[in-house]
């Protein structure tokens, strides 16, 4: 099993564009190519975005084509900090509700 830093994690999910990154992938449930996300931000900003996310190991990325997708790292964050994926895609449904 790979190992996380939970400090590394949890910056990587302070953020608010990377937040909505990793709610979108989980939501999906399949991976997205980069251009295929709903960002408000410039495409060297959303790279750096993605940079934070795959060095905190919320996500891996790999090549299919001139596609670079991205693939949400569930099963290991789900071993690694139980309840914490759900916890955050849980509050953000609640919270669409209101």
């Amino acid at each position: 099993m790979a190992q996380f830093d939970l400090q590394q994690v949890l910056e990587a999910l302070v953020d608010p564009v990377r937040r909505s990154i990793v709610t979108q992938l989980d939501a999906a449930g399949e991976d997205i190519a980069c251009g295929g996300f709903d960002m408000a931000v410039s495409k060297s900003t959303a790279t750096h975005h993605f940079k934070v996310l795959r060095e905190a190991g919320l996500i891996r990325q790999y090549y299919v084509g001139t596609s670079r997708m991205n693939a949400l790292r569930r099963a290991e964050m789900d071993e690694a900090f139980p309840g914490l994926l759900d916890a955050l895609t849980t509050r953000r449904a609640t919270s669409s509700r209101t």
